[in-house]
């Protein structure tokens, strides 16, 4: 019924290996030599806005497959981990928001009955007093969000994990999702890693038990978990994937202080040069008049924040700088205000013959409090409020310090808005995991791969909740990748940069996946050629090139089904787009993302065939029976074509063959949105398991 579990741990041969190197710089070879003909020879400017793009996708795809080699360069197979210490302390976190109690009380009693010493914890989000309950009738810890976090920003799973590490000792934690069930001997067998003090992280495959033959919704991710991982582990940039990963405690506290000081120090600087900016334009704008009190006031001001930005820059502590420069502004303010006051008490004397007998005309009567209105100018006493409206007045330089003031005062390293000041889980992006990974190797710590099943969790289980797990996937990393391009942070080694890069760039195929798919339609419906060459001279560049990148695909993942995955990532064009897009709105423009937690609720019932999931790929399909059929007719019948010359039956057989490739690839998101997992009881499955 369910796939069988498959042994992970083979050897790579070193003849295959070698293989995989003499492909990719063949493939490298044959992809230039093309592209330097598509870009240098072929292109058709005459339909540049089809040419154009088509080369662009093409680009796009050969840095792909290189990058796809480069990985796979120093793919690393470890044997069995040292003997851990015998004295290592490790918690087990369980997360949970809204599961069923069933589904997370399964984990936890295989949590429990982990072999090595520890201490298990059901993180509960969702603050359910029948999930306490449960924890408490299996004798595991139950964590909820203490009251720091009321009204503060809760940051989703890393705000749980979080929260639990300030409520926690161990030295080493494994992370679970609440359907990941653990072997008994997980932490035994991994923990030997950390023998070496730099690993910060060791991650272990995921892999579904309710996953049927033909994975007909490409759940099992046997080539990431597998010649991916271990690529990117020779590289040193193994990362840990949300879930089935132990990190140890003293590198997340690390971060999280390294974060927070990079932070407070951001936000300072920024401050300063607001206040910069805001002193320099007052000092521009102020009136020729200005009392040269004032105005030095500001120059004065003006150079101390340049100073406390160069002091940052040269390596001083942030807090003396802040503090020395909120000093500062407030003598600074302290003496203009005084300095006003006493200004005011002049004009007032001055004014001593002048009687304000309550006319609401008079220009005084305003700034006055009422009941002294009728008294001699000498003994009328102001209004607190109108002297606000004075200082705001473009005859004093109030108004700007008011401004830098409340910047300043904005300067708070106890980070008022989070209910923790530290956050050793990076909370930035919806994707935890792979920041909080990125971040631990630009500082310095290490990760391991181990590729032995030691969980084995719950896949989703219809289309709809793939879909949304992939979205949330694709967007955390477009928003890492906005934030902290890898190959420009700081701190990575040149192959960490490489395995993170990789990993963006294959969540950005929904581009050119939309223009392959868009290409040959075009041409046998219009006409409009977006090879300068068509024909036998195409053919004989493209073909040398195609078929050595497919081998090294074949070789690459050589032992594992790649086919479902290479369906899905052409078949799920339109959710890439979506995430790329919304994720960059996010970060630009500050709209938020909406995070959906994956659902491990069980589908019952008949669903209908979900149109609205798929609807781009049907059209698609649609548009290329037309195009193929069209052009059939237009060949046979020598029709003139509107926007270019009639269809050759080269042509026509080369794009129809393109398109039968791609309708092939589509079929997968239709049988994918037809699937409908059969009845099971998993907690019988998961018992059966070896």
């Amino acid at each position: 019924m369910f796939q069988s579990e498959p042994t992970l741990g083979r050897q790579m041969s070193h003849g295959r290996l070698l293989a995989i190197r003499i492909l990719t710089m063949l493939t490298v070879l044959a992809g230039l030599a093309y592209l330097t003909w598509r870009w240098g020879w072929s292109l058709n400017w005459h339909y540049w806005w089809i040419s154009v793009p088509l080369v662009t996708a093409e680009t796009y795809s050969l840095v792909g497959i290189v990058l796809l080699g480069a990985q796979i360069w120093r793919e690393k197979i470890r044997g069995k981990a040292p003997e851990p210490p015998a004295d290592a302390t490790a918690d087990v976190f369980i997360c949970t928001y809204n599961e069923d109690l069933d589904l997370v009380s399964t984990t936890a009693r295989a949590a429990k009955a982990i072999t090595w010493p520890h201490d298990t914890y059901i993180l509960d989000d969702g603050a359910r007093e029948s999930m306490r309950v449960l924890a408490q009738e299996l004798g595991v810890g139950y964590l909820v969000r203490t009251a720091d976090w009321e009204g503060k920003n809760r940051h989703a799973k890393a705000g749980n994990l979080n929260n639990a590490l300030m409520q926690t000792t161990g030295e080493f934690i494994l992370i679970l999702d609440a359907d990941q069930v653990p072997k008994p001997e997980i932490l035994t067998k991994v923990l030997g890693w950390f023998n070496d003090p730099k690993v910060g992280i060791v991650q272990t495959p995921q892999w579904f038990y309710n996953v049927t033959p033909g994975d007909p919704l490409s759940n099992q991710q046997t080539l990431f978990y597998g010649p991916v991982q271990q690529g990117k582990d020779g590289w040193g940039a193994a990362f840990f994937c949300g879930s089935n990963g132990i990190l140890r405690r003293e590198a997340l506290m690390q971060l999280g202080l390294h974060q927070y000081v990079n932070e407070t120090e951001r936000t300072v600087k920024d401050a300063l040069k607001a206040s910069r900016h805001i002193l320099r334009k007052a000092h521009k704008d102020a009136p020729a008049d200005l009392d040269a009190s004032h105005r030095a006031a500001l120059v004065r001001m003006e150079q101390a924040a340049a100073d406390g930005l160069q002091r940052i820059e040269a390596g001083e502590p942030v807090q003396a700088v802040t503090w020395d420069f909120q000093a500062m502004v407030e003598q600074a303010n302290a003496s203009l205000i005084s300095s006003d006051l006493l200004s005011i008490q002049a004009d007032v004397e001055d004014l001593a013959a002048l009687r304000l007998d309550g006319d609401e005309d008079s220009l005084l009567a305003e700034f006055v409090m009422p009941e002294t209105a009728g008294a001699p100018a000498s003994a009328a006493v102001l209004d607190p409020d109108a002297l606000a409206r004075l200082s705001s007045m473009q005859f004093s330089p109030l108004a700007a310090m008011q401004q830098v003031t409340a910047l300043v005062r904005a300067i708070d390293v106890d980070r008022p808005n989070e209910a923790l000041p530290v956050n050793p889980v990076s909370s930035v992006s919806i994707t935890e995991d792979m920041e909080t990974s990125m971040l631990l190797h630009s500082i310095g710590w290490g990760s391991v791969f181990h590729r032995e099943i030691l969980c084995r969790g719950m896949a989703t289980e219809d289309l709809k909740s793939y879909i949304n797990q992939r979205l949330r996937w694709c967007q955390g990393n477009m928003q890492v990748l906005i934030r902290h391009n890898p190959l420009t942070f700081k701190g990575l080694r040149p192959g960490q940069r490489l395995g993170y890069f990789s990993m963006f760039w294959d969540y950005l195929t929904g581009f050119p996946a939309l223009i392959f798919l868009a290409t040959p339609i075009v041409y046998l419906l219009t006409g409009a050629l977006p090879v300068k060459f068509w024909g036998w001279v195409f053919v004989a560049m493209f073909l040398p090139y195609f078929l050595i990148s497919q081998a090294q695909v074949f070789l690459v993942g050589w032992g594992v089904n790649t086919w479902r995955n290479q369906q899905y990532s052409l078949a799920m064009f339109p959710t890439w787009i979506k995430a790329c897009t919304t994720a960059a709105v996010n970060v630009w423009f500050g709209l938020p993302l909406h995070f959906a937690v994956t659902d491990k609720t069980r589908p019952t019932g008949r669903a209908r065939f979900p149109v609205r999931l798929i609807w781009p790929q049907l059209m698609f399909m649609v548009l290329m029976v037309a195009a193929v059929v069209g052009g059939f007719f237009f060949v046979l019948l020598s029709v003139d074509l509107p926007l270019g010359p009639r269809l050759s039956w080269l042509g026509w057989g080369i794009n129809t063959a393109w398109i039968s490739f791609y309708f092939v690839e589509l079929t997968a998101i239709v049988n994918g949105a037809r699937f409908r997992m059969p009845d099971y009881d998993f907690q019988k499955v998961v018992a059966s398991l070896p």
